[in-house]
């Protein structure tokens, strides 16, 4: 079946509040209301009709407590939309908003649904990580037994000792995110997309990204591993440690060098982004004027210890479909989970770093986890825009060794 185009009309996303429990900007705010305040926001842009859209379909991590019972179902009822309007919530940690709005294309492109809402959204501070009680593998003895998997800082020293990235190449380019997105936020470089959260009276909450931060390369070289007592602790019946496990599939590595911190590695935070979604029928039908199309698509399993290193291949295989090179792509955000990643799928495609993450990435401006995929298209979309360039590629590493990407064009 030959589809059509899946074309983007609009991206809007909340800030990025600090995700911890408290006095927190957004840490008052229900996840639920997140969403409400993107959907809203979305709509008065006046791009779309709450009445048209087919779907929401939402990325969220922790689906527990507050963010159980189908956030996504809930929050479109929060918002007042019609009721006719339905809701699903959808988990492929980290690449969960880039999944969602990947399904929304897929369903748009395929003719079975005219408008679908897509997004994410985490609130990190209220349903914070591990909240599901799964653990790394659902608690299943017998798939543990087969196949071990280790905490994700684990995997992000592991990729950083095979690649002999060192502390300080690792500070560096957190140093360097900082510094992008600082002069981002001066340039208003995200005003095109951001939406301020308010309270139910109208105060607001939160208008610009809060996790950004001066910071020095004495500063990051002072902080300390966060992973090192980690990977020495015991981690199964046979007293072996998180490190010794990982080292079994590596054994070249000899042994891991501890090098992520709390400055290199994505921040902890709260957010919510969503994206309107069209079939070519729908556009042509109202003369509407979309933003970009969905121009390729991918998703790929990796070995799970590594576990982040999917980033590459599945770049490369969204490209193959586009008919696309590495060169084709003017700009690229690679989700910055820890720097490590970046820093290995940059080597492995023989990617321009100036066309990387250009306004920083979540190492200055936090990982959202369900969010973040929604909002880096967004991002892509609207810096496209800024500087007259055609093609953005985004992509994410996943826990459990898979990766996602999405290829948009500018229309």
């Amino acid at each position: 079946m030959k589809l059509s185009a899946a074309y983007v009309l609009d991206a809007v996303r909340t800030p990025r509040g600090r995700g911890r429990a408290g006095k927190r900007s957004l840490s008052g705010v229900h996840p639920q209301e997140l969403v409400v305040r993107a959907l809203k926001a979305l709509a008065a842009r006046g791009k779309i009709s709450e009445k048209d859209v087919d779907d929401v379909v939402l990325g969220c991590v922790s689906q527990a407590g507050e963010q159980g019972s189908n956030l996504a179902r809930n929050a479109v009822l929060a918002a007042g939309w019609p009721q006719e309007v339905g809701g699903t919530t959808l988990n492929r940690f980290c690449g969960s908003g880039l999944q969602a709005v990947n399904f929304a294309a897929m369903g748009v492109a395929s003719g079975a649904q005219d408008l679908v809402v897509a997004g994410g959204v985490e609130s990190m501070s209220r349903a914070p990580m591990g909240s599901d009680g799964g653990g790394l593998d659902g608690n299943n003895m017998a798939l543990r037994r087969r196949v071990f998997q280790v905490p994700q800082g684990i995997s992000a020293d592991l990729i950083a000792t095979l690649e002999g990235f060192s502390r300080a190449e690792i500070d560096a380019f957190a140093l360097g995110s900082q510094e992008r997105a600082a002069k981002a936020i001066a340039a208003g470089a995200f005003a095109g997309s951001l939406v301020p959260v308010t309270d139910d009276d109208g105060k607001t909450l939160l208008a610009a990204d809060e996790l950004p931060r001066a910071t020095t390369p004495e500063g990051l070289a002072k902080l300390e591993a966060s992973f090192a007592t980690f990977g020495a602790s015991p981690a199964d019946e046979a007293g072996r440690t998180f490190d010794q496990l990982a080292l079994l599939g590596y054994p070249q590595a000899t042994a891991i060098t501890h090098v992520h911190t709390a400055g290199n590695s994505s921040g902890i935070a709260d957010g919510a982004a969503v994206v309107a979604l069209a079939s070519e029928a729908f556009v042509k039908e109202r003369g509407l004027k979309p933003r970009a199309r969905i121009r390729a698509m991918a998703t790929l399993g990796s070995e799970p210890v590594i576990m982040l290193t999917a980033p590459g291949p599945v770049s490369q295989k969204a490209l193959k479909r586009a008919g696309m090179t590495v060169k084709d792509i003017d700009l690229w955000e690679i989700n910055e989970a820890f720097a490590a990643v970046v820093l290995q799928t940059t080597r492995s495609l023989g990617i321009d770093p100036a066309r990387i993450n250009v306004n920083g990435g979540a190492i200055a401006l936090g990982h959202p986890l369900g969010a973040t995929g929604a909002m880096l298209l967004g991002t892509v979309i609207d810096e496209l825009e800024r500087r007259n360039l055609t093609t953005g590629l985004v992509t994410l590493c996943i826990g459990g060794g898979q990766g996602i990407a999405t290829i948009v064009e500018r229309v």
